[in-house]
């Protein structure tokens, strides 16, 4: 694994006191596989591009009440429509290319 460097990291206590959530949560999501959690010298952090994800996992389980096998799911599902629109850019972009000839 690469060395990160330190401002690239948020620490996870300060992610769970700013948005009033239980630390055991970024746990369970670490143990499902979800996030990644970085321990350096005794301290857990996050890395920064994990945020947008971390924080949408957040909003489904506190604002909406998604349990984390809902979450598991939906995150599932929601990747592989990003995979899917992406294959669908690869190949419009091929038909255009076919198509100019």
């Amino acid at each position: 694994m690469e060395r990160k460097h330190i401002h690239d990291l948020i620490a996870v206590d300060e992610f769970c006191a700013n948005h009033n959530i239980e630390i055991s949560f970024l746990t369970l999501l670490q143990r499902n596989g979800l996030i990644e959690i970085s321990t350096i010298e005794s301290q857990y952090f996050v890395e920064k591009e994990q945020l947008p994800q971390l924080e949408k996992f957040v909003r489904f389980h506190y604002d909406l009440d998604i349990n984390l096998e809902g979450i598991e799911t939906i995150s599932y599902l929601l990747q592989r429509i990003e995979n899917l629109q992406n294959e669908i850019i690869k190949l419009k972009n091929r038909l255009r290319f076919y198509d100019a000839r």
